[in-house]
């Protein structure tokens, strides 16, 4: 039997770890039930977090948007978060089915820290910060830093996910995943694909085709010199095509149960290609 603490504040769910700092934090449970009815986990405490409001906040400024580690993928559809940072949308509506998204949230992603997670990769391309509370005081790091391995993150006994801070660019943003069917399906390959017109960039993130969540720096930069920033032309298939591969060059896929290597390898590459194209269809003026 669990010792379970139901926390309707911040500071009860700090005070319920500082007392338990092993414990088990439960946002959705989406996730954790799957294991403990699968026998995989036992938890011997824990603290409940879905009725804490400060995780349920979420805002929106000119250039940053932060979304608390409560709020449900169905908030990310359906508020104003949804023209704010419209890859996290997407990503949202490919999550489960309507009772799933309405009870996990963007924490219990991240603290799942799965490499199929279909928000880490929007997360690592709007340049997220997480933010967490503990014993020692708020720590805020990157995505890279926050998760370390497959389901593993840095977080130290006792801290807790307070929420994600986003860049706002301006500019088209993109989500596209694969599975073997086309709706509450984990992901066999995953992208999120963000232009910012401002700074001149793309920004490329992968999912499932890792152990953690990387960033396809090398083709950003080589894609980066070739867009007509003035002037907002599509971009040409043949310079899509070369994007696709050089961010399939990213990857590190593995085989499993769900896919081979060599197949999630040419899905990157195509979603790529077809994340590029949509961002900078002709005529694009930079609105996302």
């Amino acid at each position: 039997m669990s010792d379970v603490v139901v926390a309707r504040s911040l500071d009860e769910a700090q005070e319920a770890l500082a007392s338990h700092p092993d414990a088990t934090v439960l946002a959705g449970g989406t996730d954790l039930m799957v294991e403990i009815n699968r026998g995989l986990r036992r938890p011997r405490h824990v603290v409940g977090v879905s009725q804490v409001p400060e995780l349920r906040r979420w805002s929106v400024a000119d250039n940053r948007v932060v979304v608390g580690a409560g709020v449900t993928y169905t908030e990310m559809m359906t508020t104003a978060l949804a023209d704010a940072a419209p890859a996290l949308a997407q990503a949202a509506r490919t999550v489960g089915s309507p009772p799933i998204r309405n009870a996990g949230t963007l924490g219990g992603n991240l603290g799942t820290a799965s490499p199929a997670g279909d928000t880490l990769p929007v997360l690592a391309a709007l340049n997220a910060e997480i933010v967490v509370t503990g014993p020692d005081g708020e720590r805020r790091m990157g995505l890279d830093d926050f998760v370390v391995g497959v389901k593993q993150t840095s977080l130290r006994p006792g801290e807790l996910i307070v929420a994600a801070e986003l860049d706002r660019p301006r500019g088209r943003q993109e989500f596209l995943k694969i599975g073997p069917r086309n709706a509450m399906v984990i992901s066999m390959a995953g992208l999120a694909l963000v232009a910012d017109h401002d700074a001149r960039t793309v920004r490329c993130a992968l999912g499932a085709v890792a152990a953690g969540i990387p960033r396809a720096r090398e083709a950003e930069a080589w894609v980066a010199e070739r867009i007509d920033w003035d002037n907002g032309a599509a971009v040409s298939d043949a310079v899509a095509d070369e994007f696709g591969q050089r961010v399939a060059a990213a990857s590190s896929p593995i085989d499993d149960h769900r896919s081979t290597a060599a197949y999630r390898r040419h899905a990157v590459a195509v979603l790529a290609t077809r994340a590029l194209k949509r961002a900078f269809a002709e005529g694009g003026n930079g609105d996302a």
